[in-house]
């Protein structure tokens, strides 16, 4: 008999609806197997044992078996606040911050009937897109530990890969969920703008971060998902997934189904062409032209596509982002010496950023917007590489230059941020590895509101390849 850290999600649940096992079960094997892996893999950051326990037993006696995520384990993704457990946010400047009330998806998480283990590692305040933070160890790849497991949600992504966790929700502002996933070997999916209610995108200045399922199996991954739109089963009742259309279908049938044929572009080019050097390694063009192969070998259209030109992008996403770190509450000389170097730099150029600057890029990227979408209309999907990279060794980034380090960041994941701006739904597969058996993946970017064609596809892929069979070694 298998043990259960090696069945996918899709299958804990169903033996924990048959009463097989129980939460109590499920939380006590999986709190073993990080006592025994996080040390050497810095997948959690906090780890709640005893919290865990007591909402195993609150789950078993308290909480319908229909909730959609009933006795299943998660993380909370250290950016995530949960009353009354340290969410420090990747950095030394926050090592004291302890919330009073919880944020929305964690409250949505605990609606669906899960049970949170702890907190899954971050960088400074999720803004490096890589899991190195000075505040405590890196997230490293549990196919290689030499290895850095992308970011932001790194930690959230070892923690699957290594299989102490079946799943977990990570969040995804310029390429959080899909970065690390591809890094990780996993299935990584962000949502369009507005799908999942509580964390929707619609709250912040261009529209960048929302949240979205890391798991081994596409399946695994539309099971949280679903869970994350509507946490108490059913259709979502939040005015403000609207925003999302594509109806109120369950995805996880479309991802257990795996139907349909459609019509997909490739695409090599990104939004920051014009604005650095993007190489493409040769295991990136190796997992494309696999991916492709696969797609047109089950009877999907392909075509080479391209997108234009457009110098606007890379000034614009910079001061947006640069933006997104001027309120980090670092006012004083002391408090200010906590901070990275990068995250320095990031906040220091977007207090200095002009309400005129401010709305010239916000303007600049709704532009973008339109003209992405209009584009690429003409397919079902768009087939990008995840990463122009193979993973980043530990310590690869510039720990001094912040300017630098976001150059090198843009270098190895130039086709994600764009999907952030675009507000589109975009999927990371695990296609690949490399001869030294670093996972490689793709990316589909879907139409708005399109999450059910990447998961179709994505699933007859995954019958096609079999990547859930592959598993870190040491595990």
């Amino acid at each position: 008999m298998a043990d259960l850290f090696e069945l996918t999600a899709l299958e804990q649940w169903r033996s924990l609806q048959r009463g097989d096992i129980s939460p109590t079960d499920l939380t006590e094997h999986y709190l073993d197997r990080i006592d025994r892996l996080n040390p050497g893999l810095g997948a959690f950051v906090t780890v709640t044992a005893e919290a865990a326990r007591a909402r195993a037993k609150l789950v078993e006696t308290r909480v319908p078996k229909t909730a959609p995520l009933w006795g299943l384990p998660f993380g909370d993704k250290d950016l995530q606040l949960r009353a009354g457990v340290p969410a420090r946010l990747g950095s030394r400047l926050m090592q004291d911050n302890v919330p009073e009330t919880s944020d929305q998806l964690v409250q949505a998480l605990d609606t669906a009937g899960g049970i949170s283990l702890g907190k899954t590692t971050t960088p400074e305040f999720g803004l490096p897109s890589y899991t190195e933070p000075a505040a405590g160890p890196a997230a490293r790849n549990p196919w290689n530990p030499d290895f850095g497991a992308g970011g932001s949600s790194g930690g959230a992504a070892v923690a699957v890969a290594a299989r102490m966790l079946p799943f977990a929700p990570g969040s995804d502002g310029g390429g959080s969920v899909r970065i690390p996933a591809a890094a990780c070997g996993l299935v990584g999916l962000k949502p369009s703008r507005g799908r999942i209610p509580a964390a929707s995108g619609l709250d912040v200045p261009g529209g960048l971060p929302v949240a979205g399922p890391l798991a081994r199996t596409v399946a695994d991954a539309a099971l949280l998902l679903d869970a994350m739109v509507a946490p108490g089963g059913g259709r979502p009742e939040h005015p403000f997934a609207v925003r999302a259309p594509g109806g109120d279908e369950q995805l996880l049938g479309a991802a257990i189904r795996g139907e349909g044929r459609y019509q997909l572009g490739v695409m090599t080019t990104s939004a920051w062409d014009d604005a650095y050097e993007i190489r493409l390694a040769p295991e990136a063009l190796t997992a494309l032209q696999t991916a492709a192969d696969g797609f047109a070998g089950m009877g999907h259209g392909i075509e080479q596509t391209a997108l234009a030109p457009d110098p606007s992008y890379a000034p614009a996403f910079r001061s947006l982002w640069q933006l997104s770190a001027a309120r980090i509450p670092a006012d004083t000389p002391e408090q200010e010496a906590l901070l990275e170097p990068l995250t320095r730099w990031l906040m220091h150029r977007g207090r200095e950023l002009t309400g005129r600057q401010v709305a010239e890029a916000l303007t600049a990227l709704a532009g973008y917007e339109r003209s992405f979408i209009r584009q690429l209309a003409s397919f079902d999907a768009v087939l990008t590489p995840a990463l122009a990279l193979s993973p980043r060794p530990v310590g690869w980034y510039d720990a001094v230059d912040g300017e630098r380090n976001f150059a090198q960041q843009v270098q190895y994941t130039p086709f994600t941020s764009m999907v952030n701006v675009t507000g589109l739904p975009a999927i990371t597969l695990p296609v690949a590895q490399t001869v030294d058996g670093l996972p490689m993946g793709v990316q589909l970017i879907g139409r708005p509101g399109g999450e059910a064609t990447l998961l179709a596809l994505g699933a007859q892929l995954e019958r096609k390849l079999r990547w859930q069979d592959r598993v870190p070694p040491g595990l």
